[in-house]
C-alpha cells in the first residue's frame, strides 16, 4: 500500500449526496478476482453514454460531456470533493479500489458510510470529514478558480490551500494515521511480525511433527 504523507492535488467536485457503491463501481465489474483494472470503470454509468460491460475497450466508448470527471479542467485530479453519506449501499471493497486506481488519494465529504469509510483506510485512500459549511466553501472555491488545488498534510491533519487562504483541521484515529503514513495495510501489519510467525510455526512443528504430513 502506498504511503500517504502530504498530497498537493487538483480537486474534482462531485456535487451529489448519497452516492452509493454501485454508482462508484457498478455490479457487473465485480466479477474479477484481481484487485486491479477498476479505475476505467469508476462512476461508469455517469462517465459514459453507453452501458459498460467487463472487457470493453473504454477508449472507444462515448463519454458523457456533462459529467465532471470528463471535463478538461479536472483531468488529473487526485482529491474528490463530494457531499454527505458518500459510499453508502453495499459493502464492496471494489469502491475504494476504483477510486484509488483512477488516481484519487483522498475524498473529502461531510460524512461517509461506515463500511466504505473503513475500507478506504485499508486501501490507502484517505477519507476526510469536514463540516458542511466548510464543504460548501470548498465547492465555491473550486467553481470560482479553475485549477483549484488543496494540500493535505496527514501528519499535521490539515487541509489547506497553498496560500493559506483556506485551512481546515480534520480528525483521524492514531492507528489509522500510523498505517497510512507508513503504507501499511492489514497484510503489511502482519508481515511486520514475520519473524515471530516463522518462529511459532517452526516450534509448533517441532513439538507436533505429525502436523508436517497434513500441510
Amino acid at each position: 500500500m502506498n504511503k500517504f504523507t502530504v498530497l498537493d492535488g487538483l480537486v474534482a467536485p462531485l456535487d451529489r449526496a448519497n452516492v452509493d457503491t454501485d454508482a462508484i463501481i457498478p455490479k457487473q465489474f465485480l466479477k474479477s478476482i484481481l484487485r486491479t483494472g477498476f479505475g476505467p470503470n469508476l462512476f461508469d454509468e455517469w462517465r459514459y453514454l453507453d452501458h459498460g460491460e467487463p472487457g470493453m475497450d473504454n477508449s472507444r466508448r462515448p463519454l458523457n460531456p456533462d459529467f465532471v470527471l470528463n471535463q478538461a479542467r479536472f483531468q488529473g485530479a487526485s482529491i474528490l470533493l463530494t457531499r454527505k453519506n458518500f459510499g453508502c449501499g453495499s459493502s464492496r471493497e471494489h469502491a475504494p479500489w476504483a477510486l484509488d486506481q483512477y488516481g484519487f488519494r483522498a475524498v473529502i465529504a461531510p460524512s461517509f458510510a461506515d463500511i466504505f469509510f473503513n475500507n478506504c483506510y485499508k486501501n490507502g485512500l484517505l477519507p476526510i470529514v469536514l463540516p458542511e459549511t466548510q464543504i460548501d466553501q470548498l465547492f465555491d472555491e473550486v467553481k470560482a478558480f479553475p485549477g483549484f488545488r488543496l494540500i493535505i498534510d496527514l501528519e499535521k491533519q490539515i487541509v489547506a490551500t497553498s496560500d493559506g487562504s483556506v485551512s481546515y483541521p480534520f480528525e483521524v484515529g492514531e492507528f489509522r494515521k500510523y498505517c497510512l503514513l507508513n503504507g501499511l495495510d492489514d497484510i503489511g501489519l502482519t508481515l511486520r511480525q514475520a519473524d515471530k510467525i516463522h518462529a511459532f510455526e517452526d516450534r509448533h512443528l517441532f513439538e507436533q511433527p505429525w502436523l508436517a504430513n497434513t500441510i
